[in-house]
């Protein structure tokens, strides 16, 4: 197994941008064959990005899509229109959009749903607020969300999960890899006890303020698979350091 990273450029990108830290990513990753390698730009840069990436090691995901194949849904994004752009992975549940954009646990099931159904893998978001974390509610609620992001979909279908707590995300504060490593570990258990996949086939991430500097640490824990890259993927250098530890990481333990 490779560690599997993904870099979620959110809301950040002009074309006169994408466009250059797309050809930059290429040109440091674009052959690196260690790590599976994700860039989720926004939707407007999906067909240049897509274009700039061929011919090389790097996937291309999307940020969110809409559950519909099709229909009158102004402003959305379907499956179809990601595939037909060369998208093979799609961020799903992302604690933003649940925060700012009121997604449910019920959406972002169909939305799991809808993506295996077109032959995307969905990456599952789940994670706790500090409030949870200190009331000693974090695991109970990230199990819920993972129980209810994966009800829709099929026992066989493969997917992925990204553990990102809130109060991680963009603050600067990361949680240590033991607490990590716990959560991850018990979201590992749940899926092998509830979906019956054995736990060595489940790929897990950690996503809240990772960087070039702690990102080795991060996978050189048991349960960690990768991880999912907010800021730092916005700069080709820097994602590549993270790439790199990534791999040091990933190497010290026997997965």
């Amino acid at each position: 197994m490779r560690p599997l990273i993904i870099g979620n450029w959110k809301m950040n990108g002009l074309l006169a941008e994408s466009g250059p830290l797309a050809r930059d990513l290429k040109n440091v990753l674009g052959a690196s064959e260690g790590c599976e390698i994700v860039v989720c730009p926004p939707f407007t840069s999906l067909a240049q990005v897509s274009e700039l990436l061929a011919g090389s090691n790097l996937t291309l995901g999307a940020q969110n899509v809409f559950p519909a194949d099709k229909g009158a849904y102004t402003g959305e994004i379907s499956m179809p229109m990601l595939r037909e752009l060369g998208c093979t992975y799609v961020l799903v549940g992302h604690s933003e959009r649940r925060q700012y954009l009121g997604e449910t646990d019920e959406l972002v099931a169909r939305k799991v749903s809808a993506a295996a159904r077109h032959g995307l893998t969905p990456v599952l978001c789940v994670g706790e607020s500090r409030e949870m974390r200190e009331q000693r509610q974090s695991e109970e609620f990230v199990l819920r969300q993972v129980e209810r992001g994966l009800q829709m979909l099929p026992r066989e279908v493969g997917f992925v999960v990204a553990y990102e707590p809130i109060w991680a995300i963009g603050t600067g504060l990361a949680a240590t890899t033991e607490d990590a490593g716990l959560m991850l570990a018990a979201i590992r258990a749940w899926v092998n006890r509830h979906r019956g996949i054995p736990a060595c086939e489940v790929k897990l991430l950690y996503g809240g303020s990772v960087t070039p500097d702690n990102i080795a640490a991060f996978t050189a824990e048991r349960e960690i698979d990768g991880a999912l890259v907010g800021g730092a993927s916005l700069s080709a250098q820097s994602f590549a350091d993270i790439v790199a530890g990534a791999i040091r990481g990933f190497t010290c333990t026997d997965k």
